[in-house]
């Protein structure tokens, strides 16, 4: 057996682009002539991978809100990508999926309970879809710190990948994974991926053109100069999913031919990181740099006060703002109005995942969680609340921040999820929060456009009293 190994991470994602009141995602014009980008990016990239069995062969997660609209319109193809990680579990005992967090919150700019609730809901989703616990868990663009590691390892996760410059060392050798210790006895695994290659197979088409020229001359040299001959070496790179037939056409094939034959002609293991943890479980300890990420090198500023990833992204702060205003409110309310039915609301929050898997009705939940004292009133106040809950956590997803201008669809349904979540407290309280955040809102606004967090909030405002 040899002691090189080698693999692909791909990280599949799309944010919730459901309107909240439809429930449908409304017409995308970039994504012509398909409806929208989720049916563009599913031909160009999810259903050919699936039909190649590339995912039976590199690591991947497969965000959840991306799962959901998958198994929606088309359930053959995401039942095949679930099964080809089940082949690997029924085999080893470990699967090469990855769960990810709920929404692909910036878990750094979280408090600990959103943390815990997009990490627990991210497993639930996986354990109800795959049928195993996850080994590990890609974190949101691998934005970490301490906490969400001590969450991670709290929940049994076992490990998660990172990029290289969020380790805290001067040695580090990427061909190794690395323990990173956390409180009491208790630790974490994390892979860090080769930053050079990862880059060159994401933004560089050439590199990728064929899997025999790149294994013999970009893996093999890579896995042979790094020291420790004495240790079994493994190098893994990581990108976007989408990169594989979407953003690179043809790189899907080239992904097939790669794991599936060129690997083992040059004595190279195509191995994923659960079952190399499992066989070669670190031996050295490293300490990571809190808040970082794999695509800002600021940090995490991109998804708070802006920073030069993406110039003129003056409106980033006050969204920032915006939303942690009425994540307070929202959940000021959720306190005040069911503290005194239940002692726990944090593990009502949690458990409202079975709510969005189906796995219950509101009524079932109402009747699990709050058995005594209801009336038909008092169900919908509840009912809303935890519909309110539910849009609080989503209008965090970080795609709202990651690009240049809030003319997109990501920022705006960030407003309008925001929105929702407010009508939906407003709807239990009967307080007006227009005057708490309209100043906020009108300093949202678009470079290229001039249209405003205020302007996309009376629109969703208006649709809401004629539809709801």
């Amino acid at each position: 057996m040899s002691d090189l190994g080698f693999c692909v991470h791909g990280h599949f994602y799309q944010p919730s682009r459901e309107d909240p009141i439809t429930g449908e995602i409304p017409q995308e014009k970039g994504a012509y002539p398909f409806k929208n980008w989720n049916e563009l990016i599913f031909k160009h990239c999810y259903l050919p991978n699936a039909e190649l069995g590339n995912f039976k062969k590199i690591s991947f997660n497969v965000g959840p809100t991306l799962l959901n609209w998958m198994g929606n319109l088309y359930p053959d193809t995401m039942q095949d990508i679930i099964s080809q990680d089940q082949y690997n579990f029924e085999k080893f005992g470990v699967g090469n999926a990855m769960a990810q967090p709920y929404h692909h919150t910036i878990l750094p700019l979280a408090n600990k309970e959103d943390k815990v609730t997009q990490i627990y809901w991210g497993i639930e989703d996986f354990k109800f879809r795959f049928g195993h616990k996850p080994n590990g868990m890609w974190l949101p663009e691998t934005a970490v710190d301490m906490e969400s590691l001590e969450i991670l390892a709290d929940f049994g996760v076992e490990y998660t990948i990172l990029a290289p410059w969020q380790a805290d060392s001067e040695t580090l050798d990427i061909t190794q994974p690395y323990w990173v210790k956390l409180s009491d006895t208790k630790k974490i695994a994390v892979f860090f991926y080769h930053r050079d290659l990862s880059t060159q197979i994401s933004f560089n088409p050439l590199t990728t053109i064929n899997a025999d020229i790149f294994a013999h001359n970009f893996i093999l040299p890579n896995l042979h100069k790094h020291e420790n001959p004495n240790k079994p070496k493994y190098l893994l790179l990581a990108s976007d999913g989408e990169l594989y037939g979407h953003h690179q056409p043809f790189r899907d094939k080239f992904l097939a031919h790669l794991m599936n034959g060129t690997l083992s002609n040059i004595n190279i293991r195509q191995i994923f990181p659960g079952l190399w943890l499992k066989q070669n479980p670190p031996t050295e300890y490293i300490k990571i740099h809190d808040k970082t990420s794999w695509s800002c090198h600021h940090g995490v500023k991109r998804w708070s006060t802006g920073c030069d990833c993406t110039p003129h992204s003056e409106w980033k702060k006050p969204l920032r703002e915006f939303v942690d205003c009425v994540g307070e409110i929202v959940n000021d309310v959720f306190v005040s109005v069911l503290s005194e039915k239940t002692p726990n609301l944090l593990e009502i929050r949690l458990h409202y995942i079975d709510v969005l898997l189906h796995k219950a009705t509101e009524k079932e939940f109402l009747d699990q969680f709050f058995p005594e004292n209801r009336d038909h009133l008092t169900d919908m106040e509840i009912i809303y609340l935890l519909r309110a809950q539910y849009e609080r956590q989503r209008m965090f997803t970080s795609c709202g921040w990651f690009f240049d201008d809030f003319d997109r669809i990501e920022p705006q349904n960030i407003i309008a999820y925001a929105t929702q979540a407010l009508i939906w407290t407003a709807m239990v309280d009967r307080v007006d929060y227009f005057p708490r955040i309209v100043p906020i809102l009108k300093r949202i606004v678009s470079r290229k456009s001039g249209i405003s967090g205020f302007d996309m909030f009376n629109r969703y405002l208006e649709r809401s009293r004629l539809e709801i």
